[in-house]
């Protein structure tokens, strides 16, 4: 997709990109949670394991929400598809020619 994205497109996108990096960080710090309080690891394994998981979330983070503007919108979507942080139901408020493009992304 090369060309610029509808203007109510862009504007959808900039209304949910907050609730999309809150939701995915929610499960994200869940997970973490699930890290730090398993009482099989020790303390030291604990905190390892959860500072390398939170590194990758924050290239994760960085990857999907740095740079993003109206035209890298669509690249900024299909790589939070990839990491999920977009969900297939998120794509139900956006143009019927930006949800079949994703949604064939999603199905590749």
């Amino acid at each position: 997709m090369n060309e610029k994205p509808k203007e109510s497109d862009w504007k959808h996108f900039r209304k949910i990109i907050e609730f999309l990096r809150e939701r995915y960080l929610k499960e994200k710090n869940q997970q973490l949670n699930q890290i730090l309080t398993d009482e099989e690891r020790s303390a030291t394994e604990q905190f390892w394991e959860a500072f390398e998981e939170m590194k990758k979330e924050a290239e994760i983070l960085q990857d999907c929400l740095d740079r993003h503007s109206r035209s890298n919108m669509y690249i900024s979507m299909l790589r939070m598809l990839r990491h999920g942080m977009l969900k297939q139901e998120d794509i139900d408020g956006f143009s019927d020619e930006l949800q079949e493009q994703l949604t064939t992304y999603v199905n590749m």
